[in-house]
């Protein structure tokens, strides 16, 4: 099974209409709501995670765009600069989805940006900001 997180970003015209539940009941993909923020009069964003196979994700994220969604891939929307990283761990304490984790057997800490839903806590919580890059706030 291909699982994929992405960002949809719904302009004000389209942000109460019902599109995301079609993702199960027409294209037979799993979908599980990892973050949501609506902006009043501005946009909503929300971070989804897809499961199911390849072709039927691929699918449902077309038909996303089709009505005017905006999907962004998140895997590579936070990143870390290993030379500034000093490994306090700081970051894990605030990371929900496990995307930032300490080995135990070396103290060190590792990202993994497949499991990043790019909430932007990590940056906030770094003190040498070592996080960087696009989280589901406005920038």
């Amino acid at each position: 099974m291909y699982s994929i997180n992405v960002l949809c970003i719904f302009d004000k015209s389209i942000m109460y209409k019902p599109i995301i539940y079609r993702l199960a009941k027409d294209f037979d993909v799993l979908f599980n709501v990892l973050e949501a923020k609506i902006f009043p009069k501005l946009e909503g964003r929300i971070i989804l995670e897809l499961r199911g196979e390849r072709e039927a994700v691929d699918r449902s994220i077309r038909y996303l765009e089709e009505e005017g969604v905006r999907v962004e891939v998140l895997a590579d929307k936070i990143r870390r600069d290993e030379e500034r990283c000093v490994h306090c761990g700081a970051c894990t304490t605030v990371c929900r989805v496990d995307a930032l984790t300490i080995e135990r057997a070396t103290m060190e800490v590792k990202f993994h940006p497949d499991r990043c839903v790019a909430c932007g806590l990590c940056k906030l919580a770094c003190p040498v900001k070592a996080m960087s890059g696009n989280s589901i706030d406005i920038e």
